[in-house]
């Protein structure tokens, strides 16, 4: 919690100075009754008292005073808000090297499940887009809260030839530009999740798409998929080694302000998507919390007439 109006907590002095007044008040009233010796006389001419319940509605009125001066000092507290503009793009590798078997049952439907279950946890107002990318890039899914067409869209991938990692980056950026009217001169609060098993081979760099999504304020958390061991057998009977460039994917993620994650099996694509997903889900706002102050003030003071009535017949 934080003040925006600190000063008014001076007022908490003289408060202080009631308090310390109060205590010597009682004080001294307390050696004036010790000095009335004939108890028996004290006991009919005086009334009895609630006992120490009778500094209760004085604890109370100061209690009401510290709270009022603090609501005067502004006090904030930073709480989640939904973002109702909010929007992730997926980017999913549909590259041939996908179909390895390193990850059961392989890399493709492991990924693709994961997905759909990231999806599915996303706030229902968050938009959601999703662009896959073999030998080039487009939007499969514009941004939009429609879940079923992005899950259709997402069961219905195949894989194709090549990884262009640099022209996906740039295809999600321009699917945030066209969200709605306001994108252009307010940019919606936007999110890129890339999931590659390998390094760009076609297309636009991916240094140069790094560069563009920075620009636009659009950070690219990327995903390493994949073991090092993971193999694909090519047509012509050839077998290689599919590792993904983790380097590559790294520095396109610092570049944007994004984050980098490796993933080598389906369980910890599901961990990385969680943790994505927490963290693109609210942004931090300050917000003034004064009312509950001075509510706390008014309800104390309703405590201290209550006490003062029920115990002395008046209000304090």
């Amino acid at each position: 919690m934080s003040l925006r109006s600190p000063g008014w907590l001076l007022l908490l002095l003289p408060l202080a100075a009631l308090i310390v007044a109060y205590a010597l008040v009682q004080r001294r009233r307390g050696r004036y009754a010790v000095r009335f010796t004939n108890l028996d006389l004290l006991d009919k001419v005086a009334p009895r008292r609630p006992g120490r319940r009778r500094h209760l509605p004085a604890l109370a009125f100061c209690a009401t005073l510290g709270l009022l001066v603090v609501g005067f000092a502004r006090p904030t507290t930073d709480v989640q808000v939904p973002r109702e503009r909010a929007t992730i793009v997926v980017a999913f590798d549909v590259s041939v090297s996908m179909e390895a078997t390193d990850i059961a049952p392989n890399r493709f439907e492991a990924a693709r499940d994961a997905a759909l279950a990231f999806v599915d946890r996303l706030p229902a107002r968050f938009n959601a887009g999703l662009v896959p990318f073999s030998g080039s890039a487009s939007v499969a899914v514009a941004p939009t809260t429609d879940r079923d067409v992005l899950r259709n869209a997402i069961e219905r991938l195949e894989t194709g030839e090549g990884t262009a990692i640099g022209d996906a980056v740039v295809a999600a950026r321009d699917a945030i530009r066209a969200l709605d009217e306001q994108a252009e001169t307010a940019p919606p609060p936007a999110h890129v999740v890339l999931l590659s098993d390998g390094s760009n081979t076609m297309g636009r760099p991916v240094e140069a798409a790094a560069e563009a999504a920075a620009a636009d304020s659009v950070p690219v958390s990327t995903i390493a998929y994949g073991t090092q061991e993971g193999t694909i057998t090519l047509s012509t009977g050839d077998t290689v080694q599919v590792p993904a460039d983790g380097p590559a994917l790294e520095r396109l993620a610092r570049t944007t302000g994004g984050d980098f994650h490796e993933a080598a099996t389906g369980e910890e694509l599901q961990d990385v998507y969680e943790d994505i997903g927490s963290s693109v889900g609210h942004r931090t706002e300050e917000r003034e919390i004064w009312q509950w102050f001075v509510a706390a003030g008014l309800i104390t003071a309703l405590a201290a007439a209550a006490m003062s009535l029920l115990w002395f017949s008046r209000l304090p």
